[in-house]
């Protein structure tokens, strides 16, 4: 009898890109949020250079606002594949005086962590960061390239971008340049999920319909956190079932109602929505060209 294997042609993609970074890169880093995307990269990381070990570090620019389900799925996940964690902490940015921190209602640290990204790739000279954007994600996304060059300052010029033909891909930097890569740039988010499911890939509870203290502000639910989360006195604190779509800091992420506890439920939610998974993110709605101003500056 025949037998059929299933190929994804979004897999043999993302694996390509990876094996390419590892061939025309000497210091390469994946970014790790701890969030799906990044989570799926390891994975995809683990199948490209299988049956060896993963061959670079992963680097996790931590805000100090982290959901605490992140950093503990972030910590299990290091040890059990055996990989290298660099963390580099915004709160060091802000103690030395680097950067001042936002205060009041909407106060985020969101756009802090260009800064401590940009010194960590000085720091271990990282010349390629591997980071899982995708372009269905928000507008400024959809502009970049799989290989995107930015200068010695940091900084991301969109109308300054080399053509990407064929699936060739041009590693070449010059002396402090690097480059930000996307393996996962041509998926989208139902993308991301249902190879979450067929893989059986483990991520955060966050991610599930679960109950949790959170309060209602301009339409949005917010996680309830003293320590992270500026709340008026006027919120109320209430208990809801809800899951996050994606995940930021606590201070700019909101949840969404849902009672989808498993895999296929996620699933299914997602393929109904009409709303992109960004619309969670607060940090995303300052302004029109919000995303796109901050990876001008240098950010993910």
């Amino acid at each position: 009898m025949k037998t059929t294997q299933n190929i994804n042609p979004l897999e043999n993609e993302a694996i390509y890109i990876l094996r390419e970074v590892a061939a025309q890169f000497e210091r390469p880093v994946l970014l790790f949020s701890g969030g799906k995307d990044s989570i799926t990269l390891v994975r995809l990381a683990q199948k490209a250079f299988y049956p060896g070990k993963i061959p670079f570090p992963l680097l996790h620019v931590d805000t100090g606002h982290n959901f605490p389900e992140t950093i503990a799925f972030r910590d299990a996940l290091v040890k059990e594949l055996g990989v290298e964690l660099i963390v580099r902490n915004v709160q060091d940015a802000i103690n030395e005086g680097k950067v001042i921190e936002e205060q009041g209602k909407y106060a985020s640290r969101n756009v802090l962590q260009t800064t401590t990204l940009l010194d960590a790739i000085e720091e271990f000279k990282f010349d390629a960061c591997i980071g899982g954007a995708r372009r269905d994600e928000e507008k400024a996304r959809a502009k970049e390239r799989i290989f995107s060059v930015r200068d010695d300052f940091g900084q991301w010029d969109e109308k300054n971008q080399r053509p990407e033909l064929f699936d060739l891909l041009n590693g070449q930097i010059e002396l402090g340049q690097n480059v930000r890569v996307f393996p996962i740039s041509n998926w989208t988010e139902l993308d991301v999920w249902s190879y979450i499911r067929n893989e059986k890939i483990e991520i955060p509870s966050i991610y599930f319909a679960h109950k949790r203290k959170v309060f209602l502000r301009d339409g949005f639910i917010w996680s309830y956190d003293d320590d992270k989360v500026y709340r008026d006195h006027d919120e109320v604190v209430e208990e809801r079932m809800v899951r996050f779509r994606t995940v930021g800091d606590m201070s700019c992420t909101s949840a969404v109602l849902s009672k989808a506890t498993g895999i296929d439920e996620v699933v299914e939610e997602i393929r109904r929505s009409t709303l992109s998974e960004r619309g969670a993110r607060i940090d995303d709605k300052r302004s029109e060209a919000a995303m796109e101003k901050r990876k001008q500056q240098g950010y993910f």
